[in-house]
């Protein structure tokens, strides 16, 4: 188990629990009492760290190593075997950007996601989660031929960003992530997105346009990251913990703002810490969203989506 910073008085108190069941195992001293006391002050240490985590705390635990990817939620929900569908029918087919239909129970959905690596090698294999414009096309693909067939889409945030290559401005980055924002705000289907992990700028966009958006506790949503912020405001990303304050890109904030529609708790500790539970709160919220939305016509749907996105930003003085 890997820990953050923050984290340490944690690891301190569950070191000192194994070391004491270690000797409770290893001798006849009973340490039922000095195990107990521990294991309150454990769950009290937990309870008060993430209870008042800063929003640099959540961009951190949102990229833990450990936080489950968008395959291990497909995989874990999905009631039967997820069929991953491949290629955008131009160029190649973007390891960072997966997609394919799945079921939940005995609704068919059509998930797409980014997907990043747990190693060396599978994050260089899918590209740190970062798409090229094939991959939003692959994206849109699958989210048209779902579309054709009424199948609702699910799409699954979690991408420091778009690649940010020259090759990947060659065949039009910004032309991709456009085309999918136009194309997801009048598809005649129910999208719920769910940002997982980083959600970050136009990356997350071209996936991210929904009917019901929602987010993580421990994840994060804005037009850049705290540290490229904090190196365009200050020269420097010595800042960086400002800037995410500054940024409001905690899910409390983007609820508060009006800019997602619903929080999905996650396990004390963060999705890492418990992650059958994180999946079960993920497929419960996805399911109850779907029932709310279901029943809309296509036209209704849309309606509701273009009116819920234009009003955003709109203010009074």
């Amino acid at each position: 188990m890997e820990y953050l910073e923050f984290e340490l008085p944690i690891k301190e108190l569950e070191d000192q629990l194994q070391k004491c069941k270690l000797i409770g195992d290893e001798s006849e001293i009973d340490v039922t009492e000095t195990c107990k006391q521990i294991e309150e002050k454990l769950a009290e240490t937990k309870k008060d760290i993430y209870k008042n985590l800063t929003a640099w705390q959540r961009v951190q635990l949102s990229r833990h190593p450990n936080r489950p990817y968008t395959l291990d939620y497909i995989k874990a929900i999905c009631s039967e075997s997820f069929l991953e569908l491949h290629g955008d029918r131009n160029v190649k087919d973007d390891k960072a950007m997966i997609g394919g239909l799945g079921k939940i129970g005995d609704q068919t959905y059509m998930f797409v996601g980014q997907q990043k690596g747990f190693n060396t090698k599978t994050r260089q294999y899918r590209n740190f989660g970062m798409s090229n414009p094939e991959g939003y096309r692959k994206a849109l693909r699958l989210m048209k031929s779902a579309e054709k067939f009424g199948i609702p889409v699910v799409t699954l945030v979690d991408t420091p960003g778009a690649y940010p290559g020259l090759e990947a401005e060659e065949r039009g980055q910004g032309e991709a992530i456009a085309r999918n924002i136009l194309e997801m705000t009048r598809l005649k289907v129910p999208i719920i997105t769910v940002i997982i992990g980083e959600g970050a700028s136009g990356g997350a966009l071209g996936i991210g346009v929904g009917d019901r958006v929602l987010m993580l506790e421990n994840t994060w949503y804005s037009v850049i990251s705290p540290e490229s912020c904090s190196s365009i405001l200050w020269r420097s990303w010595e800042y960086k913990e400002q800037a995410a304050e500054a940024l409001k890109l905690t899910a409390k904030d983007m609820k508060r703002l009006k800019l997602v529609d619903q929080i999905v708790k996650e396990p004390v500790g963060g999705a890492h810490a418990n992650k059958e539970k994180a999946y079960e709160a993920v497929k419960n919220a996805i399911e109850k969203n779907y029932e709310e939305l279901k029943n809309l016509s296509p036209s209704d749907l849309v309606d509701q989506r273009m009116n819920k996105y234009a009003q955003m930003g709109v203010y009074k003085d």
